[in-house]
């Protein structure tokens, strides 16, 4: 099963040459791609460009990946985007750091292409029935409440 061609991912990450390479490894991938570069414009890029997924390093200026990460899920509207922490960092309090401020998965720096393909396939694909879960619910909610309102 492959993603949607739509899926929009959003790479963040201070170094732009991380960000060359990880654009490089989902080249093929048909994914439509943005990038931030610090944690405020990370927080900005993702009300205005809407992803399905977040490829967000921990070390960056004006706001952290973990800061970064919990404020996206105190957020309603941005609770539910899967976030993948990819980080030159690997103790295993990092990783537990990471996971405790709402990261889905975490990836060490150097990332090898593999590995980020599956995650980010697998991240996309949760994505894309949690999703589609969603729109169901309320079509369900709606066709419930049009047959309350008939009785």
């Amino acid at each position: 099963m492959t993603t949607s061609p739509a899926s929009r991912v959003l790479i963040a990450d201070d170094n732009q040459q991380n960000c060359e390479l990880l654009d490089a490894y989902l080249a093929d991938e048909s994914y439509e791609i943005a990038f931030a570069h610090d944690g405020a414009e990370t927080l900005a890029k993702v009300a205005e460009f809407q992803p399905d997924l977040i490829l967000l390093d921990i070390m960056m200026p004006k706001f952290s990946g973990y800061e970064v990460c919990k404020q996206l899920r105190q957020a309603e509207a941005h609770r539910s985007i899967p976030i993948l922490m990819i980080t030159a960092l690997n103790e295993m309090g990092d990783i537990e750091k990471a996971i405790q401020a709402g990261a889905d998965d975490f990836l060490t720096k150097p990332v090898h292409r593999l590995e980020l393909l599956t995650r980010v396939r697998s991240l996309l694909r949760v994505r894309h029935l949690t999703n589609e879960r969603d729109r169901l619910l309320a079509y369900l909610d709606a066709v419930e409440g049009a047959a309350a309102r008939e009785r």
